[in-house]
C-alpha cells in the first residue's frame, strides 16, 4: 500500500469514529485528540509496508487506545497516590477501557461527539469551532482562515470551548430518544451554519468555501445514523441544491451573480437530482419541518431550467407555509422576492415595511428595498437603500453587487 492520498482519506473519513470511540473510554478531548493523532502517525508508518487494515477506525481505536493507555499510566506515575482507603476496593480500569472497546458502537459514538460540540452553554461560534477542530480534524489556521479571524484568537475560542465542556460536566452516554429528538435540531443547526460560513465565500477554492463540503459530508454522516429523519433528509437536500449553483454564483471579478442571471448550465445536475430524490423522500413521510421547506423552496428554483419558468406561486406559498412554522423577519424578506415577481415591487416594498427598525442593520434589507424602489423609478430612494447596504456588506462582492445597481441608476440619469 503506497498511495497516501488513500490513506489521508481513510484517515480523514474513519476520524469521527475513531475521535468519538476514545472520548467515551478516556472523557478527555485533548487526550483522544493526541491519542488518534499518535494512531495516525503509526498508520503511515504500517499501512504503506502491511496494506490497508479492514477496518480502518477499528485499527486507528485500538492503537490510540493502546497510545493513551500508556500516556495514562505515564501520568499516574507522577501523580501522588490516594490514601489506602480509598484505593482498595478500585475496579481495574484498564479492564474497564477494553470492556468499552469491545462494547462500541461507533454511530452512537460519533453522534454524543456532534452532540458535545453542540452544548447549550456552548455560544454558537464555540460549537462550530470545536466540531470542525474535534469532528472535522481541520487545523486551528484552516478554521480561522474560514472565519476570518487570527489564529490565536481561534486557538483560544477552541480552548475555551474545550474547557467549557471538561467542567461542565456533559455526560457522555448515548441519548434518549426525547434527548435525541432535541438534540438534533441544535446538531443540525451547527452543521447548517457551518455550511452558510462556507456559501458567503466568494472565492470556490478558499478555506472558507470548502465549509460547504464539510456541513455536507458530516450531513451525510447524520442521515447515516438516522437514515427515517425527514428533517435531516431536508437539511441535506437543502445544502446540496445550495452548492450545486456554486460554479454560477460569481463572476470573474469575484462580484455575486443574482439567482435569475445565473448561466443554470452551470449548475450541477448530480447535486440536484440527490436533493430533488431526498426532498421526495423526506415528504413522504408526512412530518414537514422547517429544512424541509426551505430544500423545496430551493428545489423549486432548480426545476426552472429559466428564470421565466420558475414557480412562484409555489414558493410564495412554502414562504408563507416556513413563516408559520418558523417565523422570522429574514424569511419574511426572502418571501417578498416571490410576492415581487407576482404582485409587483410595490406588494414586497409593503410586506417588508414593517421589518425596517428589526432589520435595518442587516445587508439583504437594504438591497431588496432599493431593488424594489428602482423598479419603481423611485431612484433617490433606491441610491440611499443601496448607499446602507454597501455600509453593511460583509464581503467584497455583496459591495460589488450593490454598486453595479447604483451604476444603472447612474446610466438612467445620464440618458435623460
Amino acid at each position: 500500500m503506497t498511495d497516501l492520498a488513500w490513506i489521508d482519506a481513510a484517515l480523514v473519513s474513519a476520524r469521527p469514529q475513531a475521535v468519538a470511540a476514545l472520548l467515551r473510554y478516556f472523557r478527555d478531548l485533548d487526550l483522544a485528540e493526541e491519542a488518534y493523532q499518535d494512531a495516525c502517525l503509526r498508520a503511515l508508518k504500517n499501512w504503506p509496508q502491511n496494506g490497508p487494515p479492514r477496518d480502518a477506525a477499528a485499527w486507528l481505536i485500538m492503537v490510540g487506545r493502546n497510545a493513551a493507555i500508556d500516556v495514562t499510566r505515564r501520568r499516574a506515575k507522577q501523580t501522588a497516590l490516594p490514601d489506602e482507603d480509598q484505593i482498595s476496593d478500585l475496579s481495574d480500569v484498564e479492564g474497564e477501557v477494553v470492556q468499552r472497546l469491545d462494547e462500541a458502537d461507533y454511530r452512537d459514538d460519533v453522534l454524543r461527539l456532534l452532540f458535545i460540540c453542540c452544548h447549550p452553554d456552548l455560544p454558537a461560534t464555540q460549537q462550530v469551532a470545536l466540531a470542525l477542530r474535534i469532528v472535522s480534524g481541520l487545523t486551528v489556521p484552516q478554521i480561522a482562515r474560514a472565519f476570518l479571524v487570527g489564529e490565536s484568537a481561534m486557538e483560544q475560542r477552541i480552548t475555551r470551548a474545550k474547557a467549557k465542556v471538561a467542567g461542565a460536566g456533559v455526560p457522555f452516554e448515548a441519548p434518549d430518544a426525547v434527548e435525541r429528538a432535541e438534540r438534533l435540531t441544535s446538531v443540525a443547526a451547527m452543521i447548517y451554519l457551518v455550511f452558510n460560513e462556507g456559501y458567503s465565500a466568494a472565492d470556490p477554492a478558499s478555506d472558507r468555501a470548502a465549509l460547504c463540503d464539510e456541513a455536507i459530508r458530516l450531513a451525510r454522516l447524520l442521515l447515516r445514523m438516522y437514515p427515517a429523519e425527514p428533517e435531516i433528509m431536508g437539511l441535506l437536500a437543502l445544502m446540496l441544491l445550495q452548492h450545486s449553483r456554486i460554479a454560477a454564483r460569481f463572476d470573474a471579478e469575484g462580484a455575486a451573480i443574482l439567482l435569475e442571471d445565473q448561466n443554470r448550465k452551470l449548475w450541477k445536475r448530480p447535486l440536484i437530482q440527490e436533493g430533488l430524490a431526498l426532498i421526495d423522500k423526506a415528504i413522504r413521510a408526512r412530518k414537514p419541518g422547517a429544512y424541509q421547506i426551505q430544500a423545496a423552496i430551493a428545489g423549486l428554483h432548480a426545476r426552472a431550467e429559466t428564470p421565466d419558468e420558475t414557480d412562484w406561486a409555489g414558493i410564495d406559498a412554502l414562504y408563507a407555509s416556513l413563516e408559520q412554522r418558523a417565523p422570522s423577519p429574514v424569511v419574511t424578506l426572502n418571501r417578498s422576492v416571490a410576492l415581487s415577481k407576482l404582485s409587483g415591487p410595490q406588494a414586497a416594498l409593503d410586506l417588508i415595511a414593517p421589518l425596517a427598525e428589526r432589520l435595518d442593520g442587516y445587508f439583504y434589507f437594504h438591497g431588496a428595498r432599493g431593488s424594489y424602489l428602482m423598479q419603481l423609478g423611485r431612484n433617490a430612494e433606491a441610491r440611499e437603500a443601496f448607499n446602507r447596504a454597501i455600509a453593511l456588506a460583509n464581503t467584497p462582492a455583496e459591495a460589488a453587487t450593490i454598486r453595479d445597481y447604483l451604476d444603472k441608476i447612474a446610466a438612467g440619469a445620464a440618458q435623460k
